[in-house]
């Protein structure tokens, strides 16, 4: 990857791969996010108790998280415009049928389809903007592709809750469902029609001093760094709640302490992208990695007010990470086989998320929650010396 392809007009055809993948995940991280607004409801309607609704969610979210990967097969088999739209028309559809669900075995068979759905937008579109992005330029699309996500995760469940005002659930769910088969035929006929990539390796890993050896374990590395940073964030969201309790906070208090670190970790998603194009990617996960840690210490010994203070500081670094990792995939993986590695990858990452609640919060019945949280601060620690093993290959990423 060249400055000259860094400095180069951005094609028309590339705004719209960029327009169509934002809009994407936007429309289908919205869709994952409704669970948490419908749980109430379906526990209602259906005489749900807790553990079954956890399996709904469950159902979901494991759909989509498990068959990531085969998505991204089928997307080098048939393309890329043909498998996403086909996805949202699915996730679309998986929420009309909830809407006619009148049992819980067709309502788990719903979001079944619907998750079936929703795995194909994260390897797909990723791979797409990786496609029509070279450089640092890729690193800032993907970066406000990530950004994209959060915006549908708060407004899908915002107007799904405004909907519920003037609508039954069921007339509602199947009025956003039917937005999601619209968008698919938007998507199919927007997509750019891209020409496929050849399989050759990509050229800073061949360039680098033991380019062979990153060019095998490269990618592993860098899906460690995934791993180990999507676990330390689902944990420390297990006991942040916990911790500002013990410092005094209300229920209401530890709902704005949440959406502090919601706020921070969406700007961190956009803000650490363009860093990352600056100063390298490297740099910037060692930057925020080690403000993930420090911020995560700082934390205990802090006042309430402190703590709600620094919770936007700690949500940025915490969630900005995600960006320069999933920016630097492209340069680690051969072009033809990237819509493989970003399903690989976001299986990994998501898969970790998933787990680390359970494993951290025996960690925390064993030692309490100031000291797991002090391990989890460690671990994180532990992604340094992985990434600076990973320096020869993506510091030939020039910075801009």
């Amino acid at each position: 990857m060249t400055a000259a392809a860094d400095n180069a007009p951005v094609k028309a055809e590339d705004r719209r791969a960029l327009v169509v993948a934002c809009g994407a995940h936007a429309l289908h991280d919205g869709y994952t996010d409704l669970i948490y607004v419908m749980l109430p409801i379906w526990q209602h309607e259906f005489g749900l108790g807790f553990a079954a609704l956890g399996l709904m969610k469950t159902v979901f979210s494991g759909t989509l998280a498990g068959l990531q990967i085969p998505a991204g097969f089928l997307a080098e088999r048939f393309g890329t415009p043909l498998v996403l739209a086909l996805g949202t028309a699915l996730a679309g559809l998986g929420y009309c049928l909830a809407g006619f669900s009148t049992g819980v075995a067709a309502l788990a068979a719903a979001l079944f389809v619907g998750g079936l759905g929703a795995s194909t937008q994260h390897p797909l579109a990723s791979a797409l903007i990786a496609q029509a992005f070279a450089g640092t330029r890729s690193l800032r699309a993907l970066g406000t592709y990530n950004f994209a996500g959060d915006i549908g995760k708060m407004t899908v469940p915002a107007a799904a809750s405004l909907l519920f005002v003037v609508l039954p659930w069921r007339e509602a769910l199947i009025l956003l469902g039917g937005l999601g088969v619209l968008a698919a035929i938007v998507i199919y006929v927007l997509i750019p029609r891209f020409a496929a990539e050849t399989a050759a390796a990509p050229k800073p890993a061949q360039s680098a001093r033991g380019g062979a050896r990153l060019g095998q374990f490269g990618f592993p590395l860098l899906l460690s760094v995934g791993v180990i940073d999507s676990a330390t964030r689902m944990a420390f969201l297990t006991f942040l709640p916990f911790v500002l309790t013990a410092k005094g906070a209300s229920l209401p208090t530890i709902g704005l302490a949440l959406t502090l670190v919601f706020a921070g970790g969406a700007a961190g998603k956009l803000v650490c992208a363009f860093i990352g194009a600056r100063i390298g990617a490297v740099a910037t996960v060692w930057l925020t990695e080690a403000m993930t840690a420090l911020g995560i210490v700082a934390l205990l010994p802090l006042s309430l007010a402190a703590a709600l203070m620094l919770l936007p500081l700690v949500g940025i670094a915490l969630n900005g990470t995600s960006s320069v990792l999933y920016g630097s995939v492209p340069d680690l993986v051969a072009p033809a086989r990237r819509q493989r590695a970003f399903g690989i990858f976001y299986t990994g990452t998501i898969g970790a998320g998933a787990v680390s609640p359970a494993i951290y919060g025996l960690l925390g019945d064993a030692v309490g929650v100031p000291s797991a949280l002090v391990i989890v601060a460690a671990v994180v620690l532990l992604t340094l010396p992985i990434t600076l093993a990973l320096r020869p290959a993506l510091a030939n990423v020039p910075a801009s």
